[in-house]
């Protein structure tokens, strides 16, 4: 429903004001913006994000108050994840070759 790269496009939206901005930062083509925030609005009760079309003012995009939860609400399950998976991912890395810098 919500990953990390939704989380990224939600968060440079509340930043940028503009869902075509966001997109621009993150090398995303406007309608795959579009597109996922459509998919993210149809998904949840309420939508995550208002928009408002361009013309001689300009459009722009907020967040609202849902989108501003679900992103609160997985940002904190993203940090209880690294916490709870901390361990077992020292484990892994441990177990890791050396790969040398090809710099």
């Amino acid at each position: 429903m919500i990953g990390p790269g939704k989380a990224e496009l939600l968060e440079r939206i509340d930043r940028c004001g503009s869902i075509a901005a966001a997109g621009r930062e993150m090398g995303m083509s406007y309608k795959r913006a579009w597109q996922l925030i459509g998919t993210l609005n149809a998904m949840f009760r309420d939508p995550l994000v208002d928009s408002t079309r361009g013309g001689p003012g300009g459009g722009g995009a907020v967040l609202t108050d849902a989108g501003r939860h679900v992103l609160s609400l997985y940002r904190a399950f993203e940090t209880e994840a690294d916490k709870a998976g901390a361990t077992q991912l020292a484990q892994l890395r441990a177990l890791l070759r050396d790969i040398p810098d090809k710099t």
